[in-house]
């Protein structure tokens, strides 16, 4: 281990955020060359869920399971958010290439999820490095986290998540 993956796994047990948490503000550039902040979402309910990569096969499948859930989602008042480290013009990339229906935030200084607790030290063959946790966390109109699915695995998530979300609402 390195001393950067040591301070931060301390910082991740520290900063994992837990239902009745409140949320953490944020400002970030989104696809579509515009900006997403936890401002214009005050007072709504939303779902803010961490991925590794655009275009990787658990990735795709997972925002293409939240893309067809958006009518569900949007007829309960519930915004989906990806987030990921990529940059915007990846996220247009994959948005069109899969003809996605939700948002995708580009947190490539890892600000977000580092504030979530879901920049993780992870490992891969015995090498350890610094990656997103797939996560989710739904935040009430309180704007305080409801719930919190770490380790996502994919298959049936974004259906539990919407089964959370009408619950809340």
């Amino acid at each position: 281990m390195t001393k950067e993956t040591d301070n931060a796994a301390n910082i991740v047990e520290s900063t994992a955020l837990q239902a009745g948490d409140t949320a953490p503000a944020f400002s970030l550039p989104k696809n579509g060359d515009d900006t997403l902040s936890s401002a214009t979402l005050q007072g709504k309910a939303y779902v803010l869920y961490f991925y590794p990569k655009d275009d990787t096969s658990g990735c795709t499948r997972e925002a293409i399971d939240f893309s067809a859930l958006k009518p569900q989602f949007d007829a309960i008042g519930v915004s989906i958010i990806g987030v990921s480290p990529d940059s915007t013009v990846k996220h247009d990339k994959f948005i069109n290439k899969h003809d996605l229906a939700v948002e995708l935030l580009a947190d490539e200084e890892k600000s977000l999820s580092t504030a979530y607790g879901v920049w993780v030290q992870k490992s891969m063959y015995g090498r350890k490095y610094m990656g997103i946790e797939r996560s989710t966390f739904l935040i009430g109109k309180d704007g305080k986290v409801a719930q919190v699915w770490r380790k996502v695995k994919v298959a049936g998530h974004a259906e539990a998540v919407l089964e959370a979300a009408r619950v809340l609402n």
